[in-house]
């Protein structure tokens, strides 16, 4: 089991950018992957972006591509989310999940193995 442990959350205006961290400890020798989802008040968490721990393959729900950019350092076991030109419909609790099995099912909660605990950004407008 890995523990994740996000922060960088906060409460900013629309336009401004936020960096998300997420920090993984434990079991990380067998991450393939590490994604980022996000879940609104009253809805379903939904996909916002993951990483392959090669760093080699991205990707991105169509609502952030283009603002949005995940990064690792594996040196860290630390994925990063960087949000730009926010807007008040990023507005969510953002959680971080690690993949142990490699299913490749990036955009999908079943994909992934661990949960961080999430963290706050709200987006003012």
């Amino acid at each position: 089991q890995v523990h994740l442990v996000e922060s960088g959350g906060g409460l900013v205006q629309a336009g401004d950018s936020l960096r998300l961290s997420c920090a993984a400890s434990g079991r990380t020798a067998t991450i393939y992957g590490m994604g980022w989802f996000r879940q609104a008040p009253g809805k379903e968490r939904k996909f916002v972006a993951a990483i392959r721990w090669n760093g080699v393959h991205t990707y991105y729900a169509d609502s952030v591509k283009g603002r949005f950019t995940i990064s690792r350092d594996n040196a860290k076991n630390t994925v990063y989310l960087q949000m730009n030109s926010l807007k008040p419909e990023d507005t969510a609790v953002y959680y971080c999940a690690v993949d142990h099995r490699d299913t490749y099912w990036y955009s999908l909660e079943s994909g992934y193995d661990d949960w961080g605990q999430g963290t706050q950004v709200t987006v003012s407008s």
